[in-house]
């Protein structure tokens, strides 16, 4: 696999942001939904396509929320639940990527037909288990509270998340950050930090910076998903910076829901600037249509980024990662270990 001079050969090539449940396989759903006799928009890649992936641009964020219904769709039962989980840690290795953070919802995987939550989470943690041991990739699960559904659901599915607990790194928030700010999920994110769970916040995608101040003060988040808004306010800014809180980035995906105006309007290279701890990510690929790589050698350059700032981008990935320093360490030395990361390359031999 061929390097660009977007992406250090030397350092483990890392997603923290993507949804598993928005990188389903276009085949997988054509051939379980001839299999079950599932309904779709298309019965062959071409025509399914314009009913999932963005071209351009999507009409909104509830136009490309609405896309993941044909991915979910084929969900018909735990197996398939399984089935995806595990061709997304296979996905990832076809990027070449070395550790991987999924996130998933369970309440909307298991939805559409029925299926009882907490089976998916298992199903899902089988999954990838069963792949991390096939691929070599490291790969680990946030469980995401959907709060578009409500409060009372959001408890029924953190505790369908708790059931199997010792499968979740992390617990996030997803949805409309409108409707549903996060002062009203702070029980629900008491009970996964008490349960010993990371946290990290969709926030500051669609609204401003104190989105993501209560994501922080109100729900303990210490990575804020997106987080695009930021700079409108130098004092988060400037906590930012000396909490170390990071801003996973996902820079097509916001140029496809209508955030930014276009690559260039990006903040992601200002964010850097200013010395905010922050990556690059995927989000939804199967809706977007790209892949972690496509984010590095074409969206990061589109954005203004130099391959200095990719390269600060992907060791921050590192320190950014619900990874002990003894896990991000062993996964350096992996990637070569030739090269020292400012944090991780120190240690005695």
């Amino acid at each position: 696999m061929g390097h660009s001079s977007f992406i250090d050969p030397h350092l483990p090539l890392i997603d923290l942001h993507r949804h598993l449940d928005g990188s389903v396989r276009l085949e997988t759903v054509l051939e379980v939904a001839a299999e079950q006799g599932i309904a779709l928009p298309g019965s062959d890649l071409a025509s399914l396509r314009p009913h999932v992936v963005v071209e351009g641009k999507a009409a909104g964020l509830m136009d490309f929320i609405g896309r993941f219904r044909w991915l979910t769709a084929i969900l018909h039962d735990l197996d398939t639940c399984r089935r995806v989980a595990y061709e997304n840690v296979e996905d990832a290795r076809r990027e070449g990527i070395d550790y991987i953070e999924l996130r998933f919802s369970p309440w909307f995987m298991a939805e559409t037909h029925g299926l009882d939550p907490a089976g998916v989470v298992e199903a899902v943690a089988d999954g990838v288990v069963a792949a991390e041991r096939d691929t070599g990739v490291r790969a680990q699960l946030i469980g995401i509270l959907s709060r578009t559904y409500d409060t009372d659901t959001c408890h029924r599915e953190l505790d369908a998340l708790l059931a199997h607990r010792d499968h979740l790194v992390a617990i996030d928030l997803a949805g409309d950050e409108q409707k549903f700010p996060a002062g009203q999920f702070r029980e629900h994110f008491k009970r996964a930090r008490d349960a010993g769970l990371q946290v990290t916040v969709h926030a500051g995608e669609v609204e401003g910076p104190a989105s993501v101040w209560a994501a922080i003060r109100e729900l303990g988040a210490s990575r804020i998903g997106h987080g695009i808004h930021s700079l409108q306010d130098p004092e988060l800014v400037e906590f930012l910076v000396a909490r170390r809180i990071g801003l996973e980035i996902a820079i097509t995906s916001n140029v496809q829901i209508g955030v930014v105006d276009d690559y260039a309007d990006h903040p992601v290279k200002r964010i850097l600037e200013a010395g905010i701890l922050a990556n690059l990510n995927t989000d939804d690929p199967a809706i977007s249509g790209i892949d972690l790589r496509h984010e590095f050698e074409v969206a990061a350059p589109r954005a203004g980024l130099t391959p200095a700032m990719t390269r600060q981008a992907q060791a921050n990935a590192l320190e950014m990662a619900f990874l002990s320093d003894a896990e991000k360490r062993a996964l350096l030395r992996r990637s070569s270990g030739t090269r020292q990361h400012p944090r991780y390359g120190q240690e005695a031999q």
